[in-house]
């Protein structure tokens, strides 16, 4: 058997110190999750950061720069993803748009009201992203080449 990481990207979207997280519906229960999902093909990560907050917030944003590359394996699945999170600043909610349909909605949580429900974390990487982007660097948008 062929190991084989899947490629997904996710977006921090800040707003006057609060972050938008999607709540998503994961094995019967609703977690928090940052907008993310799958690189799909002919498409850049740029593309798939933008698409994917879109789908599942309805919200467009400008992408300003990179948290980091991740890597985590999931214990409940024991696949292996590689997370590219990006930065991004909302400019545009379009409310009348249908979310993706695993997704029950979005909310603005400050890091701490994120941290007082870590058993609704989608995974660990959900604080540690946020947590990276607050302390920083942040890496400009040129360290993606597509």
């Amino acid at each position: 058997m062929t190991w084989q990481p899947h490629i997904t990207v996710a977006t921090i979207i800040e707003d006057q110190g609060r972050f938008l997280l999607v709540e998503e519906l994961k094995q019967d229960r609703l977690v928090l999750n940052q907008p993310a999902g799958h690189l799909e093909a002919n498409e850049s990560l740029r593309q798939a950061a933008l698409r994917e907050t879109l789908e599942e917030t309805g919200w467009d944003v400008e992408l300003t720069g990179v948290v980091g590359i991740y890597l985590y394996t999931a214990p409940s699945n024991g696949v292996t993803y590689q997370r590219v999170c990006f930065a991004a600043r909302p400019l545009r909610h379009h409310a009348d748009r249908s979310l993706d349909t695993d997704i029950a909605g979005t909310l603005w949580l400050s890091r701490d009201e994120l941290a007082a429900q870590p058993q609704r974390w989608r995974s660990e990487l959900v604080p540690r992203c946020i947590d990276d982007y607050l302390n920083g660097p942040l890496h400009g948008l040129e360290v993606i080449r597509d």
